[in-house]
């Protein structure tokens, strides 16, 4: 089942267009990703600060189609899934008024903090992929979205 983050648009998230910056989505994102870790009772102090291991962003995109204003109240849908023994995607789809309006993907790498050589994800981070990964209803779902 997705994580579910809600959050108004405010106006430092806004160009001079009045619409959010494309960067801020990404922001918005990176709130929604660790607000689902502190719902998995993950300990975010210890998790960013001085951690034995990191899980650094090694690719982002983000697709618009309509866009967001300020007062917009989002609903961003989070779909966290293993890629692999060291690295996960998160695919985030953001709503306003139960339509899409964006949608954004992080993929990430485990990482020891001190080497930065690549590792086996934390039994802490496989926990929370599997709390928070895609069922097949929400698959097809995201299919159907991607072909309109």
């Amino acid at each position: 089942m997705p994580f579910i983050y809600n959050r108004t648009i405010q106006l430092q998230d806004t160009d001079a267009a009045g619409v959010v910056y494309f960067a801020n989505v990404l922001c918005i994102c990176h709130a929604a990703y660790e607000a689902s870790l502190e719902a998995s009772n993950i300990d975010l102090k210890a998790f960013f600060t001085h951690p034995s291991v990191a899980f650094p962003v090694v690719h982002a995109n983000v697709d618009f189609f309509r866009p967001m204003f300020c007062g917009d109240k989002l609903e961003v849908n989070l779909f966290p899934h293993k890629l692999g023994v060291n690295k996960f995607e998160i695919i985030y789809e953001i709503m306003v008024e139960n339509v899409l309006v964006s949608k954004a993907v992080t993929r990430h790498v485990c990482i020891d903090a001190v080497s930065r050589s690549k590792q086996d994800l934390s039994a802490e981070m496989i926990q929370w992929l599997e709390t928070n990964r895609l069922d097949a209803e929400g698959a097809e779902r995201r299919k159907l979205r991607e072909i309109l």
